[in-house]
């Protein structure tokens, strides 16, 4: 029965995995078929869907909304999905006022706006609150004028206090909630369409009735406050800058020719015939907002078939594909299986049994298997390479260091691979699901790095150089962690993490280098220079050189097992810098990705890893497996004796007496 366990494990885990693929049960608003509608935002095509899931990220670091955040675990609280969250935004504001949609963490600020802590009387959990709540009273205007003088006297994001970041996410994320609810049509929008129909048909009189006030003759009164009154409702949408969902002329694919509800009905007043967009996107706002199922479903329907007959089956397919990804959510799905491989590969440290290792090891085949189709799906939606930002970095780093894991796995049956391999998947995902609650992650950054095939094929391969020296980096921190603290770290074992440690940075010396060098021709390039001493090439370049220092130290005798190990830890606060620390010093060109918040779990990340080297310079007698395992101390320790290493039984009479 055991030896099934593997198997049975697989098959449950991957048919939970194909089964984030199918679409949802609707039975009356298809509201799956309007998220795949396509529009632009952040500079970038995607579907309804995105901008939903991305903006309740930002919003609330979630991609659904509890609307009764009080309620105790055992009571089921009423949950919306993101995109429902979205419509009702669109078209019934005045409700979406009133949930739980913003997050606030720092309690001075709570305490500012006045706001509720938790209280089920109060129907708040101490955490999200709503508009009508953050707005109440004076909020608005003290939030505003804060946040601009912190802009003002705070440029320099580093600069910035724990209440002045959380107040400027909170600022961001209100003037993010005011352009999502002027998108489709005017917040104070009752019936949209009908509005329409008026302003057509007050257009012609109140355009002559303006005309004739500037030349200074008589003018209609009532016909230019009848086209005044919602001409202003539109400049107020223009000047929120909603996403853009009208798209461009026939067989364009030109992203920057989308325009705004707004924008068109601008021109429109102007003398344009209004596009039919405006339009069905009313009807569709009209039709949700009075609970028509139907007519609904039928505007979705004719977007649809209109954007098909402009020639825009690119745009749809897009959102069709991009929606199924973010369904699927493979990223998400692997790091769980990789937590449930990690825990089974830690078992068989304890149990010795083999049926722990392989179900370790087919899922964690698993979760790199779906984890690859997230990189390739994502690559295919973005049409770039794998790394543009420091999410896509995090995922690659993570899918690089589960393949080496995998890799030694194969060679050493012990485990040790499976364990370091599922923990630096779980964790650099983790790290991507924390960098994406700042917004969308498909955004390029720097339009310098959508340029040629030397930053392709440099950020690959540095990436790649980055993965290895964490993978060496946390095979010597179980070496350390099994050896202080158990007597499980025999002399066997810990040669083999020696040889373990010794191969992958030997490895990562050679990505590391070809991938900087890389990075020189395309700087050159792209800056006119190969070398400019920017904070992020000398990061690079002291991995190489650091890497270069662990090898001659190994070669020339320097260090042993222990300092090997040592100096391998020493790789990990390296990197770190390299991939996080420059991008918070917030100069040079690469400081693209800034996120202040990560210092300090940087700096706690820097020291535990400043302790497990202290750790492994304890001398032997304080380790758990010294009896097993002496005489390969740090830097100096004395090899074992032959003598030692021959079992009693077998000692010749000579040996014995010696």
């Amino acid at each position: 029965m055991k030896q099934r366990i593997p198997w049975i494990l697989l098959v449950v885990f991957a048919a939970w995995a194909l089964s984030t693929a199918r679409p949802p049960r609707e039975e009356t608003f298809r509201i799956s078929a309007f998220s795949q509608l396509p529009i632009v935002f952040n500079g970038r095509i995607q579907p309804f869907d995105s901008l939903a899931r991305n903006s309740l990220l930002e919003l609330r670091e979630k991609q659904s909304i509890n609307l009764e955040p009080w309620k105790n675990w055992n009571e089921k609280p009423r949950t919306l999905s993101a995109s429902e969250w979205l419509l009702t935004v669109f078209t019934k504001p005045e409700e979406t006022d009133s949930w739980p949609a913003f997050r606030i963490d720092h309690p001075d600020l709570v305490s500012q706006l006045k706001l509720p802590l938790k209280d089920k009387a109060q129907q708040s959990d101490g955490k999200h609150y709503s508009w009508n709540q953050i707005a109440a009273g004076e909020n608005f205007k003290t939030i505003e004028q804060q946040a601009n003088q912190i802009q003002e006297s705070k440029s320099d994001a580093s600069l910035r206090n724990p209440y002045e970041q959380a107040l400027l996410r909170l600022h961001s994320g209100m003037i993010l909630y005011f352009r999502l609810k002027n998108t489709l049509r005017p917040q104070d929008a009752q019936n949209w369409t009908a509005e329409l129909d008026r302003l057509q048909k007050t257009i012609p009189a109140g355009v002559a009735a303006a005309r004739a006030q500037q030349r200074g003759e008589p003018y209609d009164t009532n016909a230019l406050t009848a086209v005044l009154e919602p001409v202003q409702k539109i400049e107020v949408m223009n000047r929120l800058q909603p996403p853009l969902v009208i798209p461009p002329g026939k067989d364009s694919h030109v992203t920057s020719e989308w325009t705004r509800v707004g924008d068109a009905l601008m021109e429109h007043v102007r003398g344009l015939p209004l596009t039919d967009t405006v339009l069905t996107y009313a009807k569709i706002a009209d039709s949700y907002r009075e609970g028509r199922a139907e007519d609904f479903n039928a505007a979705v329907q004719r977007q649809q078939a209109s954007l098909a007959a402009g020639g825009h089956t690119r745009e749809l397919n897009k959102g069709s594909k991009e929606q199924l990804f973010n369904r699927m959510a493979p990223f998400y799905t692997s790091m769980v299986i990789y937590v449930t491989a990690f825990l089974l590969a830690c078992g068989f440290w304890f149990t010795f049994a083999e049926w722990s290792r392989r179900s370790a090891a087919y899922l964690i085949v698993l979760a790199l298997a779906i984890h690859t189709v997230g990189l390739i799906f994502r690559m295919w939606l973005e049409g770039r390479p794998p790394v543009t930002n420091l999410y896509s970095s995090a995922i690659f780093i993570g899918w690089g260091a589960v393949i080496l894991g995998l890799v030694l796995e194969r060679f050493w049956r012990n485990a040790i691979g499976l364990v370091v391999g599922s923990s630096l998947g779980f964790a650099t995902l983790v790290i991507a699901h924390n960098l994406a609650l700042s917004g969308d992650t498909m955004i390029m950054l720097q339009a310098v790095l959508d340029t040629n095939f030397w930053l392709a094929t440099h950020v690959v391969i540095v990436t790649l150089g980055y993965a290895s020296t964490f993978v060496a980096g946390f095979l010597a921190i179980i070496y350390i962690l099994r050896g202080f603290f158990t007597k499980g770290l025999t002399e066997i074992e810990g040669k083999s993490l020696a040889r373990m440690v010794y191969g992958i940075v030997c490895f990562a010396t050679l990505f590391s280098f070809i991938g900087t060098v890389l990075g020189g021709i395309w700087a050159d390039q792209s800056w006119g220079r190969f070398w400019g001493w920017d904070p992020k090439e000398n990061g690079a370049l002291i991995i190489v050189l650091w890497n270069a220092l662990i090898l001659h130290a190994r070669w020339g005798g320097l260090v042993k097992e222990r300092g090997l190990m040592n100096l391998a830890i020493g790789g990990n606060i390296v990197t770190s810098w390299s991939w996080f620390g420059v991008n918070m010093l917030g100069i040079g060109l690469h400081s693209y990705g800034f996120m202040s918040g990560a210092f300090r779990w940087l700096a706690a990340f820097v020291v535990s890893q400043l302790v497990l080297i202290a750790i492994g310079s304890l001398p032997n007698r304080f380790w758990a497996s010294s009896r097993n395992h002496r005489g390969n101390g740090g830097g100096g320790g004395v090899e074992p004796k032959l003598s030692t290493l021959t079992p009693a039984s077998k000692k010749t009479p000579s040996a014995a007496a010696a």
